[in-house]
């Protein structure tokens, strides 16, 4: 992280600044107002969840992951898991894995626990699960893992440029 970046933070401004610099490309500068930072960490789906007082469903996961070896963004629901074969049927792709953290750092200037659904340092493929639009709104990371921002899902997936698709893990029939 540099060290702007990590200063910004220590100072307590809600979103990183590279997140804070694509709200205003595109157009969303009022939602930095609707950004909440929390004292403690919310880095992972439950965390969040319980800092803002909502459905695990509701929080939108970035999650990064390597299609033949290229960074691929898919955006899931916090209450499920992506099924990776389907993430891979998807992309038509030979093998997808989980991402390394440095390669998630280095693809979206974010880290794992903080990485936003768009304003990342390069441009990835994203995909986006059906299951987020079940809902009026998700909360999603503003790029570092005390800062989380609501919007309407379908704002969501077209800011993120994502293709809707079914890529969530489906559980065993009870």
């Amino acid at each position: 992280m540099t060290t702007a970046a990590t200063d910004a933070e220590e100072e307590g401004f809600a979103a990183h600044p590279r997140f804070a610099e694509a709200l205003r490309e595109l157009g969303l500068d009022d939602l930095h107002g609707r950004i909440r930072r929390f004292p403690d960490a919310t880095r992972t789906a439950a965390e969040a969840a319980a800092a803002i007082g909502c459905g695990l469903s509701e929080i939108c996961k970035s999650l990064i992951f390597a299609a033949d070896g290229v960074p691929v963004l898919v955006l899931m629901d916090g209450a499920s898991r992506v099924d990776v074969e389907l993430v891979r049927e998807a992309l038509g792709a030979g093998k997808v894995t989980r991402a390394k953290a440095d390669v998630v750092r280095e693809t979206t200037g974010y880290a794992i626990g903080g990485v936003p659904p768009f304003g990342h340092r390069t441009k990835t493929r994203v995909l986006a699960d059906r299951s987020l639009l079940e809902h009026d709104v998700v909360w999603a990371a503003a790029g570092n893992p005390h800062a989380v921002f609501p919007m309407a899902p379908k704002d969501l997936v077209a800011h993120a440029g994502a293709t809707v698709v079914d890529v969530r893990e489906q559980s065993p029939a009870s």
